[in-house]
């Protein structure tokens, strides 16, 4: 048909894009790796492409600072979209429990231990907490938007924002006790906190 694409011209944006994210996820478990092994500030990107065996413009044009080695994920997506997934009738609390078990008991092990790996990075190495909180009130600002509308509410009402800065308050507990207590299993502990919260601590 004129004007068309071939079968090859149709499968090739597909396949650069998971070149793509074979790519970045190399560079940051390179990056993890030799922060575990050698600490973060002692690493260099020169060190991080030259191990990754990419050129030191590439580990920039995924991760544009050194922090983004470590505060930067592919998860919030996963997550929003499990989020609208749910039921419009179920609760905005419950809907984000199901969300996150569904999120978090969908990961490989590997993700998650790269994940407690960053964990542990942001809370030791002073450096890296200021990227993490610019990333955390990010991902709150759309965590929140996503809430909204489930809730038919403006992204900016009291009462969404409220809510999400609970949540997120209670991420930041799980992740200071997961970083403490490696045997912490992620998907219980963060259903177990939602539903605290979901209950306002009753009984």
């Amino acid at each position: 048909m004129p004007g068309g694409t071939d079968g090859r011209c149709a499968v090739a944006p597909g396949l650069r894009e998971r070149k793509k994210a074979r790519t970045r996820a190399l560079i940051q478990a390179t990056a993890l790796r030799l922060f575990r092994e050698h600490g973060y500030e002692a690493t260099t990107v020169e060190r991080i492409a030259r191990e990754a065996e990419v050129a030191h413009t590439t580990v920039f044009r995924y991760f544009p600072t050194k922090e983004d080695l470590v505060v930067s994920d592919d998860y919030d997506p996963v997550l929003f979209e499990a989020l609208r997934a749910r039921p419009a009738d179920v609760p905005p609390l419950r809907a984000l429990r199901e969300a996150m078990r569904a999120t978090l008991e969908g990961l490989p092990a590997d993700d998650l231990a790269a994940a407690r790996d960053r964990a542990v990075l942001i809370l030791d190495v002073p450096a890296l907490r200021g990227a993490a909180f610019g990333n955390m009130l990010a991902t709150m600002r759309a965590l929140g938007g996503v809430l909204a509308e489930r809730t038919g509410r403006a992204p900016d009402d009291p009462a969404v924002r409220t809510l999400t800065g609970a949540v997120f308050g209670v991420f930041l507990e799980l992740m200071v006790r997961w970083v403490e207590d490696p045997s912490v299993h992620l998907p219980d502990a963060v259903d177990e906190a939602l539903a605290a919260l979901e209950s306002g601590l009753a009984g």
